[in-house]
Parts: structure tokens; sequence; C-alpha cells
């Protein structure tokens, strides 16, 4: 009699710590309005090849900058308007275009800098309470940067902050753009934090937190409030934030006489932190797992104004 066949065993997999992207559907109208749309107008004059070529074997110098990891565009945009950067020897300007035969200079050091389009890399940190989101600090105290491994030819840019007492998920990349697009307040993308606070709210205070809080830098409300429960004095809630302006969460609780004994970044975006990724660690996500996050983005924007309230995602 022939023995049963045993079953084959399961292979593991590793989840992804990217939330699937949902579907985007373009309404009727606008999809009837693009196959029935027409050029308008007299046609455009097409460039010389000579220009284009130049232009081809040139790029801004922001982006270049940006895409070598010394910053986000923003910011090396504050850098070449304030007399920072120079090239060749004399003041750059915003907008200005640069080519492999130049010389660029920060801060007077000289940059090399590769022009030709790197790969984006993102890594994922598991931030401890008691180390600060800067290379610089006069305090001397614990930095995230010296827990990143080595990069080559360029530098990691945090996107985001949190700040010396806050914990949880960090994010970085080597591409200026990237960070951008996920800092920038004007692509709404969402934060997700676990808070512990001392005593419970009552339903009038979570209403407050919902319906917006009067700061001294704004109107500030959580989109999502959800109770997590919790034993004796401490009690946990989930709330999620579409910006990030320094040390919001905490003044909106000391705005109702409430203490925030733990604050945890546990979603930015499409990115979750994983459970398998222990405080002080990191992990970089996969070449396949990066485009599924742009994908995942919002399209990026040609403003390069930063939020009046603060900008970029500042420390919570």
């Amino acid at each position: 009699m022939p023995l049963p066949r045993k079953p084959a065993p399961k292979r593991r997999t590793t989840q992804s710590p990217l939330r699937p992207p949902a579907a985007r559907a373009k309404p009727a109208a606008q999809a009837g309005a693009e196959r029935s749309r027409k050029p308008l107008g007299k046609p455009v004059a097409r460039p010389t090849a000579a220009a284009a070529q130049e232009a081809e074997a040139s790029t801004k110098l922001h982006k270049a900058l940006a895409d070598a990891g010394y910053g986000s565009r923003r910011e090396i945009e504050e850098w070449i308007a304030g007399g920072r950067v120079s090239v060749n020897g004399l003041p750059a300007h915003v907008g200005q275009r640069i080519g492999a035969w130049d010389r660029v200079h920060v801060n007077g050091k000289r940059v090399q800098l590769r022009l030709a389009q790197r790969r984006p890399r993102v890594l994922l940190y598991h931030k401890p309470e008691g180390e600060i989101v800067s290379r610089d600090d006069p305090a001397g105290r614990p930095s995230v940067f010296g827990k990143l491994p080595r990069i080559g030819g360029g530098r990691w840019i945090a996107v985001g902050r949190l700040d010396f007492n806050s914990c949880g998920l960090l994010l970085f990349t080597n591409d200026g753009g990237l960070a951008d697009r996920m800092m920038h307040p004007s692509a709404g993308i969402e934060r997700e934090y676990a808070v512990r606070v001392v005593g419970e709210l009552a339903p009038a205070q979570i209403t407050q937190l919902t319906q917006g809080i009067e700061l001294e830098d704004g109107l500030a409300r959580f989109g999502r409030m959800v109770d997590g429960g919790g034993e004796g004095t401490n009690h946990w809630y989930r709330v999620t934030l579409a910006e990030g302006r320094n040390r919001e969460i905490r003044r909106m609780f000391e705005a109702l006489g409430v203490t925030v004994s733990r604050l945890m970044r546990v979603r930015y975006g499409p990115v979750n932190l994983p459970p398998r990724l222990k405080r002080g660690m990191t992990i970089e996500l996969s070449p396949e797992e990066v485009a599924a996050l742009f994908k995942a983005l919002p399209p990026a924007r040609a403003s390069s104004r930063r939020d009046a309230r603060g900008g970029e995602d500042a420390d919570i």
C-alpha cells in the first residue's frame, strides 16, 4: 500500500513594511477630457541641437547637491541664497545649472558630484529615546547619525525628525528629491503615533483634540484618535497628523493639562515600523520596495516654499 505523501513545507515570507497602495482611478469626466484634448495655439519652437545637448549634459545645482545627499532641495536653495555655495570661484545663484566640468564648493570646501543618476536608497531606523536627530549638537548628546551604516558618495538625509525624548520610526534616504516629497506640508502625508498619557481622557477632551486646539502657532488637530487602553495610571492612544510642527503632539495634550509620558512614531505615510526592527537597529528597503514607495507618494510639487508654521517635519 503506498504511503501518503507529506505536504510540502510552507515558504516563509517576510512582510514588507510598506502598505499596499490603493488604486487611483481617474474620474470619468477627467478621462474623457484627456482623450479629447488637442494642442492649442502656435507650436513651440524646438531648441537647437547644441542647446539640447548642453541641457542634457548639465543639471540644476540644488538638485545635484540634494541627489548627492548634502541636504533637501529646499535646504540647499537656502544655502545658495545665503552665499554658502560657489561654482568655479563665483557665488552660485538659485536655478543655476552645472556640468561635470564645474568646480563646486560648499562652505568653502570642494565637493565631488557624480551627475549620473544614482539608485535611491531608503533606510528605516528604530530611534530610542535619548538620541538627537542632528549631526551637530553643542551639548554633545548621542546622534542618530552615529548609528547609521556608511554610505559612499553622499550622506543620509533624515525624512522628518523626532525630539530627544521621542522614539519610533525614522526614515533616511540618499535622495534629496524623495526627502522633499515626503516632508513638504503640501503633500499632506499622514504620520501615526502611539501616545501614552497619565490618566484617561474625558470624551470632551477627545473631541477637542480631534476638532482643533488653538496653539501659539495656529490651530492643531488629530486626523484620527483611537483609544488603545491601558493599565493603572497609564493610558495609550493612537493618533494621526498630516503635518509636523515643533513638539506639536506634546503641546496639544499640555494645552488640556495632560502629561505625555511616552511618544512613539509607528508609521510615516505608507511605511510602517516593522515589529522585527528592534530599538537602535536599521533595515534598508529593497529596490522593489523603494519603487513601490515612489508610486505610493503624491506627485512631486513644483513649489519650493516652506510652510510658514515650520515647513518640513519638525521635532514631534
